[in-house]
């Protein structure tokens, strides 16, 4: 069994401790004690040195903890020093006892209680039994939050029966002794992972966003250093659209709302533009266009530089009396077919017996249809094809 150091003093990163086994390789080791935290409960395993060599990964093996190193130990004596990075630890410990905050503060202020956590390297969510939360809501909890951080409340954890542990925020399944790691007055809690001493050392919470997922709510935050950092990020990229803009950070985003609205404005007239360059191409062409037997007038569209400018002049030629539209592309090779109802064209039954003539694909409605063929000199047989069907 390892004792594991962590549960008790979660600011060790120095010790020695007994080799009591390792993988053939030499590259699993097993000692008598650590202070290196297993990948558990949504948290990342520690990162650090053993006898010098590089750990890349904790496992937790129910009773024994297992360290997975990058090479062998070239100096197998025992006890053997080991370091673990602090830097990493500590970041897990903000975010850990960050989320214990949270998950405390949502259900005390809303009735929402952590269905489950995650712990990433960049941010951390929490998912909770919600179908969505307000923006209100989000700012009042990271206000409660952070309220409680600048109160500087301790954080203890304690080892207690599981059957007399009283005042848990989710009652554990688990029987015999629990270690609860408790936030003064704010929160007790059933866990085995790494936590600051006081609720300061969380540092800033920042909630960044939500996002619904199936029946909870996910909620993605950052404590501390991450905290910091993020915003440092986020005010350099606003810094840049303001100096793109000529303009101060705090009109940013006034600016851009103003010019969101022009492009879409912008965008609007021109597709009307385009709808209406459509119309008079379509209406040019169906007057060009001799009738056959049967009045119907066949457009061919040759010149387009997309298959969507096709299917532009085609809706605005079933504006038309009996028309029919084949536009070709060379690049790729393609053509669509289109038939106004009166035409008496099934647009894509026809076009599917006429690919199948020279090795194309496709289908589509009885109005509308479209295909590709292997080559480029294949689309002038089909068009050919079409336009002595249809003619």
């Amino acid at each position: 069994m390892t004792e594991r150091l962590y549960y008790t003093d979660a600011y060790r990163t120095e010790f020695t401790a007994q080799i009591v086994g390792r993988s053939e390789d030499g590259l699993r080791v097993y000692l008598s004690e650590t202070a290196f935290y297993p990948t558990s409960g949504g948290q990342p395993h520690d990162l650090g040195t053993l006898g010098g060599v590089t750990v890349v990964d904790v496992i937790d093996e129910d009773d024994r903890i297992v360290h997975v190193l990058s090479s062998p130990l070239t100096s197998p004596r025992s006890p053997i020093p080991a370091v673990v990075d602090w830097r990493r630890r500590y970041d897990h410990m903000q975010q850990h006892t960050g989320q214990h905050l949270l998950s405390a503060v949502f259900e005390d202020l809303f009735g929402f209680k952590t269905v489950s956590v995650h712990f990433g390297p960049e941010s951390s969510t929490l998912d909770l039994d919600t179908d969505s939360i307000s923006q209100k809501q989000l700012l009042t909890a990271e206000a409660r939050a952070n309220a409680v951080v600048a109160e500087a409340r301790g954080v203890n954890v304690t080892f207690e029966d599981a059957a007399t542990a009283a005042g848990l925020r989710k009652p554990s399944d688990r029987g015999g002794v629990l270690r609860v790691v408790s936030i003064d007055t704010v929160d007790r809690s059933a866990c085995g992972g790494t936590h600051v001493r006081s609720t300061a050392e969380i540092g800033p919470v920042l909630i960044r966003s939500t996002e619904k997922v199936r029946k909870t709510t996910r909620v993605e935050f950052l404590c501390g250093s991450r905290a910091v950092a993020r915003a440092r990020r986020d005010f350099e990229s606003l810094t840049q659209i303001a100096e793109s803009l000529s303009a101060s950070a705090d009109d940013v985003a006034t600016l851009v709302g103003a010019q969101a609205e022009r492009l879409k404005e912008g965008e609007n007239a021109r597709k009307k533009l385009e709808k209406e360059l459509a119309a008079y191409r379509a209406r040019e062409r169906y007057d060009a266009a001799v009738p056959d037997e049967k009045g119907v007038r066949t457009i061919v569209i040759r010149d387009a530089g997309s298959i969507d400018e096709v299917k532009a002049i085609a809706q605005a030629a079933f504006a038309l009396p009996r028309v029919v539209v084949i536009g070709a592309l060379t690049n790729p090779p393609s053509v669509l077919l289109a038939s106004s109802e009166d035409s008496g064209v099934d647009s894509g039954r026809l076009l599917k017996e006429r690919l199948a003539e020279v090795g194309g694909r496709g289908g589509g409605s009885p109005r509308i249809a479209q295909g590709s063929v292997p080559e480029a000199a294949a689309v002038e047989r089909l068009v050919f094809a079409l336009f002595n069907r249809a003619g």
